[in-house]
């Protein structure tokens, strides 16, 4: 499913490539977009998760209940860093590209306006993914992140793709913009102030603990699609068979480090390995394991992502060029992510962090980075540029 979804968002990738050409900018905005959606209502339905087991859990969205406070917190998280989203792609942009970009208040416009419709998408189907998790006796630890995961996938890049369509660039109705943006700017300070003051402690509890580290998860995928950004005009604006294979590449080298982080820190627990500067053989079996998992899956997505390139026209590299480009990305990124799980498994460990609130948007981030930058090297080692058919 998780594929499937991953490989939808790179043909609607594939498809804005006339509104990537037309705010030039935005890019830098989208693996920030994605990811915010999957650590918010991932982290939710984490919580909503443990409720369940707690027995705290009600199906009712009443003010100071359970559920009622996740779904406000989330609510708050959405807006907060959509804004924040918008702000840092702005400051951000300028330093890695030579083109001007689109103002701050488009970039508050599209970031806010298409995340709100994004999460609102998210926020229901993790909503009722937990009510039946609850009727049914499922287990919504298995169910809640990869649901929201692959909805956020599906729901986050049509609703950017909807909202740039409420800007222009260069700006011909540049008061408009100007009042909008300062009109959605203001309604997110307010719904922020009032999260982290809110009587409401379940809820401030959240949004305090997780403003500082999904801003900072933010801004590592804000750092990723200005890497991508670089080499639009060059690379993929020419060629959008590869814009379809960023979505899919970077969500299942995001997914190894995740199933790798999980392994480890379930051995570390039990004390079948122990929290060592240098791995044990057991943790490096899960490791080589891992590059199994990576030949697997990353020619699954050089060759379904060139077969949907050839279905709906667009231009590739060829099929040699995409096996090629995703094999060796994954491979690379797959040494990264066994770093970053093992070292992130022992932070965990030792310092007690909240793997919901901490390590997991922070990991996730860190491998959007990663994962383009392994593209991005691989594209140009391979000298894949210009026109292709």
């Amino acid at each position: 499913m998780s594929c499937a979804t991953d490989l939808f968002a790179g043909l609607v990738l594939a498809f804005m490539t006339n509104s990537l050409n037309r705010l030039p900018g935005l890019f830098v905005l989208i693996p920030a977009a994605i990811g915010m959606r999957g650590n918010v209502f991932g982290a939710m339905g984490s919580r909503l998760g443990t409720g369940i087991h707690a027995g705290v859990f009600e199906p009712k969205l009443e003010r100071r209940g359970f559920l009622g406070q996740n779904v406000y917190s989330s609510v708050v998280l959405t807006l907060s860093t959509s804004l924040f989203l918008a702000v840092a792609a702005r400051v951000v942009a300028p330093l890695f590209s030579a083109r001007p970009v689109i103002t701050v208040w488009d970039f508050v416009i599209i970031s806010v306006i298409g995340g709100a419709l994004g999460s609102l998408v998210v926020g229901s189907a993790a909503v009722v993914v937990s009510i039946l998790s609850l009727r049914r006796e499922w287990d919504l630890d298995s169910v809640s992140a990869p649901v929201a995961t692959a909805i956020g996938d599906i729901a986050t890049l049509p609703a950017l793709w909807a909202a740039s369509f409420l800007v222009t660039y260069p700006a011909t109705h540049q008061v408009l913009s100007v009042t909008t943006g300062a009109f959605l700017i203001a309604v997110c300070l307010v719904v922020t102030v009032r999260g982290v003051t809110t009587d409401r402690e379940i809820a401030r509890r959240i949004v305090r603990e997780s403003i500082p580290v999904l801003c900072l998860a933010g801004l590592l995928d804000i750092v990723a699609g200005s890497v991508l950004d670089a080499h639009f005009e060059t690379v993929f604006a020419s060629i959008p068979a590869l814009l379809i294979m960023i979505p899919p590449f970077l969500e299942d080298t995001n997914a190894m480090n995740g199933i790798l982080s999980a392994r480890l820190a379930s051995k570390l627990h039990i004390g079948l390995i122990e929290p060592r500067a240098w791995p044990q053989a057991l943790a490096f079996m899960d490791m080589a394991i891992q590059f199994v998992f990576a030949v697997t899956v990353c020619t699954l997505v050089g060759l379904t992502s060139q077969l949907i390139a050839v279905l709906t026209h667009k231009a590739s590299p060829g099929l040699v060029d995409m096996l090629l480009i995703s094999l060796f990305s994954g491979l690379l990124a797959t040494v990264a992510a066994c770093a970053i799980a093992y070292y992130g498994a022992i932070a965990t460990f030792r310092f007690g962090f909240d793997p919901d609130n901490h390590g997991i948007p922070i990991g996730s981030s860190l491998m959007d980075l990663i994962g383009s930058i392994c593209l991005i090297l691989v594209i140009t080692a391979l000298g894949i540029h210009g026109p292709h058919v």
